[in-house]
């Protein structure tokens, strides 16, 4: 049976999600809406067993909770200090990308399926980033899919997923995916939402 593979770029993710709740559910959304991490991981599982799962993003103390959830599901969580002058996490990607060419090596005549969970296409040009790397491993054998938001997905890497492996929009699984906080003292009243079970026979193979 082919071994899955996950990569998960959880920043990208949960920007994309912002900006899906806010087109959606109402500018109020935005700053509400979280990520169901159970079902997006069962929607990238795509109900097959899972050989790694890795993710990375940043590490406020006040989100260990979150990312403790992760854990829990049997993903390997890499966390990285936000960066003081842009407020992102420094080498979050690049660690990431890591995991992605170790695999590459270790399982090299053995190789399985990549899931990528990001819209970041940048640097392809230079053969840098999630899709040249994603390039390198298709180079090696292995199957590609991509799950990213439409908006949020760079042009160039959702056509080559489309042309070489499978390209998932997350748009299609928003109920599934994402569910809405209570709204916090004093901010305008609005219903807490909470997550759907995802349909996994919309998920394309």
């Amino acid at each position: 049976m082919d071994k899955v593979f996950i990569y998960w770029d959880n920043s990208n993710i949960f920007i994309g999600a912002r900006e899906a709740a806010a087109e959606r559910e109402g500018e109020a959304a935005r700053s509400r809406v979280r990520v169901h991490f159970r079902n997006l991981l069962e929607l990238a599982r795509g109900g097959r067993s899972v050989h790694r799962a890795v993710a990375g993003g940043a590490a406020p103390p006040e989100l260990r909770h979150v990312w403790n959830r992760l854990e829990n599901e049997g993903v390997d969580v890499c966390l990285l200090e936000r960066g003081t002058v842009h407020g992102r996490e420094q080498g979050a990607d690049r660690l990431l990308q890591t995991f992605m060419l170790r695999d590459t090596v270790d399982y090299n005549g053995d190789p399985g399926i990549a899931v990528m969970l990001t819209g970041d296409g940048a640097g392809f040009a230079d053969g840098a980033g999630f899709h040249a790397d994603l390039g390198r491993m298709r180079s090696k054998g292995w199957r590609m899919e991509v799950l990213s938001w439409r908006h949020g997905c760079n042009r160039r890497m959702r056509e080559w997923a489309e042309r070489h492996g499978v390209f998932i929009a997350l748009d299609d699984f928003y109920d599934s995916i994402t569910f809405l906080e209570e709204p916090a003292p004093g901010r305008p009243i609005a219903d807490q939402r909470n997550a759907e079970p995802p349909d996994m026979a919309k998920r394309p193979h």
